[in-house]
């Protein structure tokens, strides 16, 4: 760069002029220069790593073809970016197939193993490059023993670097001579490649790399062929097909031919029917393989034999075939009636409620309204949200009579004429004390706890919840909620004839119950004490806590706290899980002090549990939103629940009402456990909320306040 500068200052300084031979490489120079400038300036102009720059620079190079410049250009590369494997591959390839010099090829190689270690091609060159350059054997096999410390990143790596091993110890071998000291360092090796495999390799990885157990392939290849031992190559292939490879008949089909090679026609035979019985993906192929065999090698009676027992397979093969696609008929099958059946139970929803709408048109909208539409939004949901208190008896028992209508009318209901209402009045108030007598027990908040997320197949719960919570105390009674058509809910209480039970009984929650965890809570009108927290844990910094994400779904509570007491004494260990109480993957981990998390934090980091990698720090749980928490009120100017009128979801739905009113009634109520129970603003033939709520206004007291305004 800046050639011109320096010649103009060197024409200077000259007293006799120029040379000759200094202008014609410099005009030389010049025009070289033309072509690398565009690659130089890239370069200059780049943002390091550069790598695209030096690329575009190196085929550029090695089109030109100039040894000298390509291994600069490599070096420059290099060396703003010596921790990229691919670049040191490309280099060492140039070097071993177009250089081919010893003093450069096997340095470069050495620095690059150096710098990626973790990177098993570039160890697998250096050895062929040892051997290429004639180095001595300590020194191939200390290269060797350093590849395998360098910690490669997956179980196939292990695999190939032990194949390149192996295969320069063969080449050693001459296989002339009976019996040499390299002959027994290859089966050596041979033996100790299977048992690193097994064991470190596999204890790493939790596979040993090598499902098809090619090493042993090989092995078994050499001794048939070089060495003659027959006897020790089947040896080394029962040892392949009990490591559940006899299923396949490509491995079958590979045995057979080194039988067909270097053994004889009786263990051909044998091979093959024993892949006819155990084969089981491609198993026409394998009885074709033999009937093919026999036409070439057997007798009538040969013949016979392979005819009945390809045959058999095949039959049995076809059963199994024909077992599968039937069940995989009926699963099909079963889906489209169960996709049916929800089809229709949206058909039949949407028929209901049409009825409903029309039953109700023009009657007045009750307080109930809330209730009847939280009710009808929830029908998906395992349990309500919120905790009923004193004033729900009545409610709870129109829930738990599966016999009674409840708030939803069944299909085909229609409601009774005004004549006839105040008769049905009359008689729900008259059953309204046999219901009390047949029900004399009282709730009692004090001493019962609210049981959800039960799973609605869960057969005979009350039983069920019976035997879980009689070791807690004696049991005055269970209250299990029922749906319209008698369906359990998911949801109940237990009653117990002592407070002292509750306490017990509380000690059962996130109990697994068939498969999902059972939420056990205190029973708390939450009316009476707002504050009241359901959440249970802490959602602040808790120092001698740890929280673990990452973590495979198959892990257990025993297997995390195995995995943990190594780094201090473990108090409680809590997967997290979803209601269905399928895992999340998170867990804490509460230690004794505050030292024994922090240390658990720095070993387990990063830790790999089952191919997942874990991520650990000190449990600090996110502030929880206000508006979730127990007790806190939602902001003021949210748009209370719609109410439709006769006119149904009409675009404009004006509100007859004066503004004064709307203001003093549009207080919502507390959040109870997440859900805010709304209040309805009363609207048209809904006065009787508003009254309740306001003092009874005269025609001229409304007149009044729409002239004010």
């Amino acid at each position: 760069m800046d050639m011109e500068a320096t010649y103009s200052e060197y024409e200077e300084w000259s007293d006799k002029g120029v040379p000759e031979t200094v202008v014609h490489q410099y005009k030389k120079a010049v025009k070289q220069m033309e072509k690398n400038k565009p690659f130089e300036e890239s370069l200059l102009a780049a943002e390091p790593p550069k790598m695209a720059e030096y690329q575009s620079y190196l085929d550029f190079e090695l089109k030109e073809g100039d040894p000298a410049r390509i291994q600069l250009v490599f070096e420059r590369a290099l060396a703003e970016n010596c921790l990229v494997p691919d670049l040191w591959a490309k280099f060492t390839t140039y070097l071993d197939r177009q250089l081919k010099i010893k003093d450069f090829v096997l340095p470069t190689h050495e620095r690059a193993v150096r710098n990626c270690p973790w990177t098993m091609g570039l160890w697998k060159s250096y050895l062929l490059a040892l051997e290429r350059h004639g180095a001595e054997h300590p020194v191939v096999s200390d290269v060797f023993e350093k590849a395998l410390n360098a910690g490669f990143i997956q179980a196939t790596d292990y695999v190939e670097i032990w194949q390149a091993y192996l295969d320069y110890l063969r080449r050693r071998v001459d296989f002339s001579k009976e019996s040499s000291k390299e002959l027994e360092e290859l089966r050596g090796a041979f033996s100790r490649s299977l048992d690193y495999l097994k064991q470190d390799v596999e204890e790493r990885f939790g596979e040993s790399g090598d499902p098809s157990c090619l090493i042993m392939q090989i092995w078994a290849r050499i001794e048939a062929l070089h060495c003659k031992n027959m006897q020790k190559a089947r040896e080394l292939w029962d040892s392949i097909m009990t490591k559940g490879n006899a299923k396949y008949a490509n491995m079958w089909l590979e045995y057979y031919n080194l039988e067909r090679s270097y053994g004889d026609p009786l263990h051909c035979r044998k091979a093959l029917h024993r892949a006819v019985q155990c084969t089981s993906d491609y198993p026409e192929h394998v009885c074709e393989v033999l009937l093919t065999f026999e036409r070439v090698e057997g007798s009538l009676e040969d013949w016979d034999v392979a005819v009945q027992k390809t045959e058999t397979r095949l039959n049995r093969v076809n059963e199994q075939r024909a077992k599968v696609a039937e069940k995989e008929a009926n699963m099909a099958r079963q889906e489209d009636d169960r996709a049916d059946q929800r089809r229709k139970a949206k058909f039949d929803k949407k028929a209901q409620k049409k009825v409903q709408k029309k039953s109700r048109f023009g009657e007045k909208r009750k307080a109930e309204q809330d209730d009847y539409q939280d009710e009808w939004n929830d029908d998906s949901e395992q349990a309500p949200k919120r905790h009923r208190g004193d004033g729900d008896q009545t409610t709870e028992y129109m829930e738990t009579e599966t016999g009674l209508f409840g708030r939803k009318a069944p299909p085909g209901y229609k409601p009774a004429l005004p004549a006839a209402k105040k008769a049905q009045q009359e008689a729900a108030a008259a059953a309204a004390p046999r219901q009390k007598e047949e029900k004399p027990e009282l709730r009692n908040d004090q001493s019962s706890v609210f049981i959800s997320n039960l799973a609605y197949t869960l057969v005979e719960p009350e039983a069920k919840l019976r035997t879980l919570f009689e070791t807690c105390g004696p049991i005055s009674q269970v209250r299990l909620v029922f749906g319209t058509k008698g369906g359990f809910k998911g949801y109940g209480y237990v009653q117990f004839e002592s407070t002292v039970s509750v306490p017990e009984a509380l000690k059962l929650d996130r109990r697994e119950v068939e498969g999902r965890p059972m939420f056990v809570s205190p029973c708390v009108d939450k009316n009476k004490n707002p504050e009241f927290k359901v959440f249970k844990y802490n959602t602040s910094i808790e120092k001698h806590k740890i929280f673990i994400s990452g973590l495979p779904f198959s892990c257990t509570k025993e297997q995390l706290e195995e995995m943990c007491k190594g780094h201090g004494d473990i108090k409680d260990v809590r997967l997290v899980t979803y209601r269905s109480g399928k895992p999340k993957g998170l867990a804490y981990v509460e230690f004794a002090d505050e030292t024994q998390a922090s240390q658990a934090v720095l070993k387990m980091d990063g830790m790999e549990v089952e191919d997942n990698k874990i991520t650990v720090a000190i449990s600090n749980p996110p502030r929880r939103n206000l508006m979730d928490a127990p007790g806190s009120s939602k902001p003021t100017n949210l748009m209370p629940r719609q109410v439709y009128g006769s006119r149904g979801k009409g675009r404009t739905q004006l509100s007859l009402l004066p503004r004064s009113l709307h203001r003093q009634s549009e207080s919502v109520s507390k959040v109870e456990n997440g859900a805010a129970s709304e209040q309805v603003l009363a609207t048209g033939s809904a006065s009787k909320n508003a009254a309740a709520e306001a003092k009874s206004l005269s025609n001229s007291d409304f007149a009044k306040m729409l002239l004010n305004k």
